[in-house]
């Protein structure tokens, strides 16, 4: 027996289907366009994560500070790369005293003596924060534990003397040595560097149990992995919620450390990238990681 064929709906009908249609499709089309055509945030910034190459390259990061708002950077060692940190750090603030925040650098966490030479930094009332230090980084073959007790001894010299510890720490679905250091210094303030390199969810859990942690969001630019979003769209939803859930947690960070980010051209972008990821936040959420988380941690009147 041959089927009878159905009957078309109306014309009408039809038509309405059809627009209902398109016009999903196009508000999912629309949607990355329409959070990339958010206004960019326009308040105060502080760079809460950024290191000097050589003195030479200051001036232009002074210069790209002044054409985007940029109050202040907290400049950081580079976890034992460069000899001169200490030096190249202090003349900087020399120089410009009210737009760098110094950070005593600490170039091996484990090292005999390391809490001593930290404790003479930080009492000199120079610093604000210690670090970068390097306690996993699996580029150069850097795997050292967060809860080794001479780390321990760093975390409370740096308590002892009100500084953040910010540390880069690559977590991966491993147990991770951070959660139990944080756990046994709860005096000290422990800053994650580029996210810890984590998905958001394991961040979630973290930041959940731990009040003295909060993370930083430097380097997540368009040219690193992990990002926060790419160069044009839209920041990462889940990055977006979490950043939410936790508004007095997260501190923005430009993190320039090469030569080649200090031409003016690549400055401009990445800091252009910043205010407008930023404006995809609520307004308040937008000027706590912007300015005030870092404001308050670092003592900026």
């Amino acid at each position: 027996m041959t089927p009878l064929p159905l009957p078309s709906p109306p014309a009408g009908e039809r038509m309405k289907v059809r627009g209902a249609i398109i016009f999903a499709l196009l508000l999912i089309l629309a949607a990355p366009l329409a959070a990339a055509s958010q206004a960019p945030y326009q308040g105060p910034l502080i760079d809460a994560h950024s290191h000097l190459p050589n003195p030479q390259v200051l001036e232009a990061y002074v210069a790209a500070m002044k054409r985007h708002n940029v109050g202040k950077v907290v400049l950081l060692g580079v976890g034992g790369v460069q000899k001169q940190d200490v030096e190249w750090i202090a003349a900087a603030a020399k120089r410009h005293p009210d737009r760098v925040i110094q950070g005593a650098p600490v170039p091996d966490p484990l090292g005999q003596g390391q809490a001593s030479k930290l404790d003479a930094l930080l009492g000199s009332g120079q610093y604000r924060a210690a670090g970068e230090v390097h306690v996993r980084q699996e580029s150069r073959k850097i795997d050292r534990r967060a809860d080794d007790p001479a780390f321990g001894q760093v975390l409370e010299v740096a308590a002892k003397h009100g500084a953040p510890v910010v540390i880069h720490c690559e977590l991966t679905a491993a147990a991770s040595s951070l959660e139990p250091a944080l756990q046994k210094h709860p005096k000290a303030v422990i800053v994650l560097a580029h996210g810890g390199s984590a998905e958001p969810a394991m961040l979630e859990g973290l930041l959940g149990r731990n009040p003295n942690l909060l993370v930083d969001l430097s380097g997540m630019h368009y040219q690193r992995t992990p990002r926060l979003a790419s160069e044009k769209g839209p920041l990462d939803p889940a990055w977006k919620a979490l950043i939410e859930k936790f508004p007095d947690r997260f501190l923005m960070g430009i993190d320039v450390w090469a030569p080649r980010l200090f031409e003016p051209a690549t400055l401009d972008r990445l800091l252009a990238w910043t205010r407008r990821i930023l404006g995809e936040l609520p307004p308040e959420v937008a000027q706590k990681v912007a300015y005030r988380n870092a404001a308050r941690l670092f003592r900026v009147e």
